[in-house]
């Protein structure tokens, strides 16, 4: 934490080819060893993909596959006394969005399908359907969430 002022955020530019601030942000996640150029042919070929197989607006898919695993409720852990309790609590926004980044992006890894490009449309269209392992990700995280309702009166 800084002690004189608050550190401002770095608004990330929207990408060239669809205006989309949170495509962009894929992007960049998306990206290894500064290799931008790299990272956005893997995502509009995924992109093309799905508008290839799915007929529909591949930016459209897109975001609803990211509003499937966006999660809400993700628990932390808070020592009282001496035992550690896990607390759930709410995600800011931009955290949320962090996460589903990071859920698809390491589940469309660890797929069967030859090329990060087919990977990673699988796993957007699986998402936007509601199924696959990134949405898995979050009903697990909301059901640890559930199950320590209890201990919510810890929250800081």
């Amino acid at each position: 934490m800084p002690r004189r002022r608050e550190v401002s955020k770095k608004e990330t530019l929207p990408d060239p080819k669809y205006g989309s601030r949170q495509a962009a942000r894929f992007i960049n996640c998306l990206l290894r060893r500064g290799k931008k150029s790299v990272a956005e042919n893997i995502f509009y070929g995924a992109l093309q993909l799905i508008k290839e197989r799915t007929k529909e607006e591949p930016l459209k898919v897109f975001e609803r596959a990211m509003d499937q695993v966006k999660p809400s409720l993700e628990v932390k852990s808070k020592r009282v006394g001496g035992s550690t309790y896990q607390v759930p609590v709410e995600i800011r926004p931009d955290r949320r969005q962090a996460l589903s980044i990071r859920w698809l992006i390491n589940y469309a890894k660890g797929r069967g399908e030859k090329g990060m490009m087919a990977k990673l449309a699988a796993e957007l269209m699986d998402a936007a359907q509601g199924r696959g392992a990134s949405v898995k990700k979050r009903e697990e995280t909301h059901r640890m969430a559930d199950a320590n309702k209890a201990f919510a009166h810890f929250r800081w």
